[in-house]
């Protein structure tokens, strides 16, 4: 295969690209996440199958990239105040699943064979959950709101923290080993005074720069983006230079970014850049294995894979049983740990380049990760008839008071009414319902549309309502309504209209409440609720017959074609 392609970079590029592609298809047919098919890529693209992969250089400096965007969209997520708001159930259960996992599979990992330090990396890799996998399969199942689905992202907020502490004891091991090595320990007390200092910066940026700075460039979406780019690149290679590693300078950039109001908006325009990228992590991972390697491994891998698919949600079941849920909630929160992550692949990784595991080690649990993240898929997706069948073995994990269940609170409450475009008139619709005792999420393009909404007590957050992937990371699930107030002109919706790219973005979003939109005519109301808006907004016409109404008392009738909602009531009931 090597000799058709010529030597050629470009020709190696396209023909991973294409293989990538093949391979995804069929996974979408299976129903698999995109990381098994990239994962499976990596491995036919190795040495052992087709052997694509001879210019390791680029294909190396690409997979490092892929991993300092990943680590800086998941600082960007680790927000202090979201950090707060995970509950007592989330943390409790989520550091119980990390700790007995962590146990119990140090203990199965010794019972293998497997000596003490890769013992230990391997049961530490065995308690990271795929974020992007979970939150896209409850998504789709419109659960993401529900009780197990919000426990369920405090797990992984959780699983976050952890995945933290491991980079940084990870970083310090080798940063500290490195400097023993040149300088001993005044090369040690160097890099713990960079590393102070490096968090001191970040800590002085997180206050002072960060939102000004980010404020400034979100007037323009593609500078945003090439800097959010070019930071996490930035502190990536500071984090090299002082030797804590790329990870580390990754993760410390997108916290510097996790508490300005546009995180959202940079996550989900970089989303698709990760997955791009994290493509060649795997193919970097499956050219490093080899398949004589992870055909040794087989039976130490369906073992750990069944711990993980099997022991995980019993552990997070008793956890939950205990402080007082019922079993149906904590088996459903218990199959989102059902399966190891990408992180776990990076984790192992870092091991092999500090030398503390080998690449058997690596292959181990890139195996695990195939069959767990592959079987979980299906546990999750058809969860409640699994239940149905397990049930009756589950009433030990159930006590008799399940109060806990029933007094659940977990985090600030999601918005009753999201409302898109916050200029005068959107503003003002928003504060009317906030006055009216809703819970309102703003959402607008424009910097100072947020900030002008938040000094007034609105809850705003920056964002691309026409962007699908940003309107998917919204808090939709309990929200009545939807309310446009970006008015529809009189050239009707047409396929490249906001409205209608809104619309549908709400419906990939799985919104199952109501839309409200603005119009500016009636020709553009009629093209509006022809195109299924439930509710036509006419600002200028209500606006004038709700003073009419002031000054004479309510006497006078509303002139002109009546709008209506699908109750045939005027107006905005929310």
């Amino acid at each position: 295969m090597t000799a058709v392609l010529g030597g050629y970079l470009f020709y190696e590029i396209a023909a991973l690209l294409t293989l990538a592609a093949t391979v995804g298809l069929v996974g979408l047919l299976l129903k698999q996440p995109l990381i098994v098919s990239f994962i499976a890529t990596g491995i036919l693209a190795g040495p052992g199958a087709l052997d694509l992969v001879r210019a390791m250089e680029p294909i190396d400096l690409l997979a490092e990239l892929g991993i300092a965007v990943l680590l800086f969209l998941v600082g960007l997520k680790l927000d202090l105040g979201m950090i707060r708001s995970v509950g007592t159930v989330a943390l409790v259960t989520g550091l119980g699943q990390v700790a007995f996992t962590t146990a119990f599979g140090f203990l199965i990992g010794l019972a293998l064979g497997l000596d003490t330090t890769t013992a230990l990396y391997v049961a530490v890799a065995l308690t990271f959950s795929s974020t992007i996998i979970i939150v896209k399969l409850l998504s789709d199942k419109r659960e993401i709101d529900a009780l197990h689905g919000r426990i369920a992202l405090g797990f992984l907020i959780v699983q976050d923290l952890v995945v933290v502490f491991a980079m940084l004891v990870l970083s310090a091991i080798g940063a500290g080993s490195g400097a023993a090595e040149q300088e001993g320990i005044d090369g040690a007390l160097n890099t713990i005074g960079a590393g102070v200092g490096l968090v001191a910066g970040v800590v002085v940026f997180i206050r002072l720069i960060a939102t000004p700075l980010v404020e400034r460039l979100a007037s323009a979406p593609e500078l945003l983006v090439s800097f959010a780019i070019g930071w996490a690149a930035l502190l990536a290679a500071v984090g090299h230079g002082l030797g804590f590693g790329k990870e580390l300078g990754g993760l410390l950039a997108g916290v510097c970014l996790a508490s300005t109001p546009y995180r959202e908006a940079i996550a989900a325009r970089l989303s698709g850049l990760r997955d791009f990228l994290l493509l060649f992590f795997f193919v970097a991972l499956g050219a490093s294995l080899d398949l004589a390697v992870l055909g040794d491994a087989v039976a130490e891998a369906m073992v750990l894979a069944l711990f993980v698919l099997i022991g995980n949600p019993l552990i997070v079941l008793a956890i939950m049983g205990a402080m007082g849920y019922t079993r149906r909630t904590g088996f459903l929160a218990g199959l989102t740990v059902a399966q190891i992550s990408e992180f776990s692949l990076v984790f192992m990784g870092l091991g092999v380049a500090l030398g503390h595991v080998d690449e058997r080690a690596l292959g181990l649990v890139t195996l695990v990760g195939l069959v767990t993240i592959a079987a979980s898929t299906y546990m999750i997706t058809y969860s409640h008839t699994l239940f149905a069948l397990v049930d009756p073995m589950l009433r030990v994990f159930e006590r008799q008071n399940t109060r806990a269940e029933t007094n659940a609170t977990l985090g600030p409450r999601a918005p009753d009414i999201v409302v898109f475009g916050l200029g005068r008139y959107g503003l003002a619709v928003a504060r009317a319902l906030s006055d009216a005792g809703h819970t309102v999420l703003g959402v607008d393009f424009s910097p100072t549309a947020v900030h002008h909404a938040r000094a007034q007590g609105i809850d705003a957050v920056f964002g691309d309502a026409t962007d699908a992937d940003y309107v998917t990371h919204l808090p939709l699930g309990r929200a009545s309504w939807a309310v446009s107030a970006v008015p529809t002109h009189d050239t009707g919706i047409s396929q490249e209209d906001p409205g209608r790219t809104l619309l549908a973005a709400l419906a990939a979003a799985g919104f199952e409440g109501r839309v409200a939109m603005a119009a500016h005519d009636d020709r553009s109301a009629e093209a509006i609720t022809g195109a299924g808006v439930d509710l036509v907004l006419m600002p200028y016409r209500d606006g004038a017959a709700r003073a009419a109404e002031l000054v004479l008392g309510g006497a006078l009738e509303t002139p002109g074609p009546e709008l209506s909602d699908a109750d045939g009531q005027r107006g905005f009931a929310a």
